[in-house]
């Protein structure tokens, strides 16, 4: 199995060192980056698996950084900074970050929250080939293949709304909880918050729907949680 690619950004040259030193004698392949401006350059030239992204930083920073990336690349994105209050875990799930976790923090946690961020990563062999298109207006999902397009147009999913829109696709036309979904997607020591996975939702419906703010296609049950509605065609 190929060693997974990570790409450490931090401007912190004492603290990118420690990362990979850490990261590379637990298996991983690591390259780090001083700012986000060095991080793009090896965006642009290297295949990563995982960006881990340090929010405070000179110049452009993770938050900004982050949202950039999301508009431009599926590769999943774990927030570090010394900002630990609700409301900055929030901005940065916001901006499109696969996990957030405040600093100061024990390495052995950084690893495992890692490890479930890639664990909940889209991987084509490990899924069941389900042949099925769903369609709903202008978009449709592809569930073999885990693409949701819109207008033509191919969606670019973070892990987390990829596992999301799989699970609900899943279960098309059935309520799943906010609980369920929880459980579903959770892989990592502690588990998703009910409230990150309202965040990935309002997240995902301005990827699918024609009006985010009036849903049609990826409903909230009051009382009971989410449906993925489709229009009825499967192919």
């Amino acid at each position: 199995m190929e060693q997974p690619h990570l790409l450490i950004v931090d401007d912190d040259a004492r603290i990118r060192a420690l990362l990979q030193k850490f990261l590379q004698r637990s298996g991983f392949l690591v390259t780090a980056a001083r700012d986000a401006a060095h991080a793009r350059r090896l965006l642009e030239g290297l295949e990563f698996d995982l960006v881990v992204l340090d929010v405070m930083m000179p110049g452009e920073n993770g938050i900004d950084f982050c949202r950039d990336i999301r508009a431009r690349l599926g590769v999943p994105v774990l927030l570090l900074t010394a900002r630990g209050e609700t409301s900055d875990r929030i901005s940065g799930l916001e901006a499109g970050a696969d996990d957030y976790l405040p600093k100061p923090f024990e390495p052995k946690e950084l690893l495992l929250r890692i490890n479930a961020v890639l664990r909940r990563t889209p991987v084509a062999e490990a899924r069941v080939p389900t042949h099925k298109v769903l369609h709903m207006g202008a978009a449709r999902y592809d569930a073999d293949r885990g693409e949701l397009w819109l207008h033509g147009t191919l969606q670019r999913l973070t892990a987390t709304e990829a596992q999301l829109m799989r699970v609900l696709a899943a279960r098309a036309g059935s309520v799943v909880s906010r609980t369920e979904l929880v459980e579903e997607m959770s892989r990592g020591p502690e588990p998703l918050q009910e409230r990150a996975v309202d965040v990935q939702i309002t997240r995902l419906r301005r990827k699918l729907e024609p009006d985010s703010r009036q849903p049609r296609y990826l409903q909230t049950v009051r009382g009971a949680g989410y449906m993925l509605a489709t229009d009825g065609g499967a192919a």
